[in-house]
């Protein structure tokens, strides 16, 4: 089988390493060879997948429904190895290898295509959140994470150099960075957290009715893990009349039902909107950056 990468793991590759690299290049042998040396049987590789790994679902040689993923350096594939490893199963996929080839992992088969984000919104939000609930735990000794800090602190950096080249933007900018450099003045938190948590981002399985994947793990405050799910269906809230009143009660229901205060939900939504904003429009997708940036604007 010829194990091709999916348009959508292209792009996002390209957007990630405008130079290039040679994963890509290389990532069909390497699919092979991690099917061919425990034996397995392709069913598919799994489309349009993610945008940092390629998904192939697969079968082990006795049968087992299992999924092989394979990601680059720079998507963290050892920290979501140590994250899911750290959480056994609770909350999130389960790791069926503890130890792989750097950049391989075998995780249990849940359905692919089927997400919370398929639920009617209220329902998605419920069920996401109360699988979120069960990743906050402490980190393991020693840590092998980034801290809130240390990656919203790269983040910061290249905001502040958008904003110097993009000027309409500036004002926003500014606004996230201020409330970031506030909300770490705080006594950090430390839980282990997703990292990068949204309705998409949880499947439906066996084991449990709802499992969360492609986590890129970190350590902080819960508030700040959070604050993605606060935005999921962006797209929805702007063509609403009443988006900005739906966000600020989105904010609201989610930081009470999770325990979590709600200003500091309320500013690191803003920053994580207004820095994936700035990053979109960076990358050659400005309808992706308006939309972000406008809602970041309700916050």
């Amino acid at each position: 089988m010829v194990f091709e990468p999916p348009k959508r793991l292209v792009r996002a590759l390209g957007e990630t390493a405008p130079d290039g690299d040679d994963w890509l290049e290389k990532l069909p042998e390497a699919a092979q060879q991690a099917v061919a040396l425990r034996e397995f049987t392709v069913d598919r590789v799994q489309v349009p997948g993610g945008r940092s790994s390629l998904v192939v679902l697969v079968r082990t040689a006795d049968g087992t429904p299992a999924v092989l993923k394979l990601a680059p350096g720079r998507a963290r594939p050892e920290a979501e190895r140590a994250a899911l490893a750290h959480w056994g199963g609770r909350g999130a996929v389960q790791l069926l290898e503890p130890f792989t080839a750097q950049g391989v992992l075998l995780l249990e088969r849940l359905h692919p295509d089927v997400s919370v984000r398929s639920l009617p919104e209220a329902k998605a939000l419920l069920e996401a959140a109360g699988t979120l609930r069960r990743l906050w735990v402490e980190p393991p000794a020693d840590f092998p994470f980034e801290t809130v800090a240390e990656r919203t602190g790269r983040q910061a950096e290249a905001m502040r150099a958008r904003a110097q080249a993009d000027p309409e933007v500036a004002p926003l900018v500014g606004l996230a960075l201020a409330a970031r450099e506030e909300l770490l003045a705080a006594p950090p938190e430390h839980r282990l957290l997703h990292g990068t948590f949204r309705q998409s981002k949880v499947l439906s399985g066996e084991r449990m009715p709802w499992l969360a994947v492609g986590p890129d793990p970190v350590v902080g405050e819960c508030a700040f893990d959070l604050a993605r799910l606060v935005r999921d269906r962006v797209e929805d809230l702007i063509a609403q009349p009443s988006g900005a009143a739906t966000t600020r009660r989105r904010v609201k229901r989610l930081a009470e039902s999770l325990d979590v205060d709600q200003e500091r939900l309320r500013g690191w939504t803003l920053f994580r909107a207004v820095e994936s904003g700035v990053r979109a429009g960076r990358v050659g997708r400005p309808r992706d950056a308006e939309l972000l940036l406008e809602f970041a604007g309700w916050l």
